[in-house]
């Protein structure tokens, strides 16, 4: 079985192949409140995340720290130290349960040295709570709270998922903080790819089949990605604009 930690470490060192710039935010979704894994816990709880979108339509979170990656190492190193700010605590089920759900957006960008066009695009990695039943986890008091949290969220996920594998015309993202971040990942110019983790134990046979249902779901939303391209003249354009508006000097072949 193929860890979260296992999937980051392949998935980072693949992004470093041939990019020149990678940006990456680290947030968790806890009892339906965006927190910067950045930051400590108790800094997080002073700052205020809002979910907006840009002009090329790609969500990001206003408020949260974005930290540039220059090699493979630099961006597994900022993963480990947000991992370390989750919050996590033991049930009847898991050791390690995860109370939150983990939310990794990487901005990524690169040049084709061949013909100076610019490509970019946004990678979501999103570790997803398990959905809890407190029967068997035993859970009370801020854990009960919690997984009430993590259950509403996957169920508004869920209706989010139904929506686009029935090509519907309105998509409910706004019903819930998690749907509303992961807007872009789902449908659209976007490709889906869920990982899913079952227990091979009787005991956990409904959750196995929940959990195996609910990915069958996924697997149905069909779309159509295409590449973020631009030409190397517009990608010369901006750069112009840029220095421009810093103040710097332009020459006539710059233009």
């Amino acid at each position: 079985m193929i860890t979260l930690r296992q999937s980051c470490v392949i998935l980072i060192y693949l992004l470093f192949l041939c990019l020149v710039q990678v940006l990456a935010s680290m947030l968790e979704l806890y009892n339906d409140r965006l927190q910067d894994l950045f930051v400590s816990p108790a800094e997080a709880l002073s700052k205020r995340i809002e979910i907006k979108k840009d002009k090329k339509g790609l969500v990001f979170a206003q408020g949260a720290e974005a930290k540039e990656a220059t090699s493979a190492g630099e961006l597994f190193a900022l993963f480990e130290l947000c991992s370390a700010n989750r919050h996590i605590a033991a049930t009847k089920m898991n050791i390690e349960s995860s109370r939150s759900h983990l939310i990794i957006s990487i901005m990524l960008e690169s040049r084709n040295l061949a013909n100076g066009s610019m490509t970019f695009g946004k990678l979501n990695l999103v570790d997803l709570a398990g959905s809890e039943r407190a029967a068997k986890t035993g859970a009370k008091d801020d854990q009960l709270k919690e997984a009430n949290s993590i259950n509403k969220s996957l169920s508004a996920l869920g209706d989010v998922i139904s929506a686009l594998a029935m090509e519907q015309a309105h998509v409910p993202y706004r019903n819930n903080k998690l749907t509303q971040l992961m807007q872009d990942s789902l449908g659209g110019n976007a490709k889906t790819l869920m990982f899913l983790n079952i227990s091979p134990s009787d005991c956990n046979l409904d959750e196995t089949l929940t959990s195996l249902i609910y990915a069958s779901r996924v697997k149905a939303i069909t779309n159509h990605a295409q590449r973020n391209m631009e030409s190397k003249e517009i990608a010369q354009l901006k750069e112009v604009i840029l220095r421009l508006k810093s103040g710097q000097a332009v020459e006539e072949e710059d233009v």
